[in-house]
């Protein structure tokens, strides 16, 4: 746990951040570290870990050896990799990969920074453009959801693009900031469909349509797009991605 190593190391009083330098920053930059931070209050969660084995043996190169950080629930991006120091600061450093990289600039011009947790999303994995119907019959409409802030409560499956919902079932074990699969039964007609579905975790937080999304995020994001996705259905059976407001 980070929190173990922090403690031995001691903390001063008054700090608020800790930085992780690790030896991956991109070719173009000056520097050769990738870092970002941590508040002090999250770096000593006891899911927040420095990783030196994987499946009880040492942790491969191309995994981060010889320690990477791992923060359940959070973007992958902060899970450094190749860390080589941790510094601790009384106040934000606004490194490159949290200003300039990883931000979601709004229409006004303002950036939103720090958006690291994983919010509830989910996906329909069957059918799907690799896997098509075949033709009229009973389905059964497969997907996974997941949550960085907790366990996945429910998951609504609509089949005629977010007009009327039904609840999915979901498949043990049903975990905290894992994949939970859900499955429904589907009697398909025939006729034009089309599939999404939208997770709810147990803080209430429930999967948003695209406009919801972007009424938060703006339209400038490339991160964090957890919006509710559609499959559209064709009479022969074949699968689109398309997208709906």
């Amino acid at each position: 746990p980070l929190k173990a190593v922090l403690d031995m190391a001691g903390v001063q009083q008054g700090a608020k951040q800790v930085t992780f330098n690790g030896m991956d920053g991109p070719v173009s930059d000056k520097t050769p570290d990738f870092i970002k931070a941590l508040d002090i209050d999250h770096a000593r969660d006891g899911e927040v870990m420095l990783a030196y084995q994987m499946n009880g043996e040492q942790l491969p190169l191309l995994n981060g050896f010889p320690i990477r950080l791992v923060v359940p629930g959070w973007q992958g991006n902060v899970n450094i990799k190749w860390i080589r120091r941790l510094q601790l600061g009384d106040a934000p450093w606004f490194t490159r990969e949290e200003t300039s990289k990883y931000t979601e600039l709004m229409a006004d011009g303002k950036a939103r920074g720090f958006t690291w947790p994983i919010y509830a999303k989910s996906v329909i994995t069957y059918p799907c453009p690799e896997m098509p119907a075949k033709g009229p019959g009973v389905y059964e409409i497969r997907g996974l959801a997941w949550s960085g802030l907790g366990k996945i409560k429910q998951v609504d499956v609509s089949l005629d693009g977010g007009v009327n919902w039904a609840h999915a079932r979901l498949h043990g074990p049903v975990l905290p900031k894992a994949l939970t699969k859900f499955t429904m039964e589907w009697r398909w007609d025939g006729r034009p469909a089309l599939l999404q579905s939208r997770a709810m975790d147990e803080t209430g937080f429930v999967q948003p349509t695209l406009t919801e999304l972007r009424a938060v995020r703006g339209t400038n994001a490339i991160y964090n797009n957890n919006s509710i996705q559609t499959w559209q259905i064709k009479p022969d059976g074949s699968v689109f991605n398309v997208q709906l407001a």
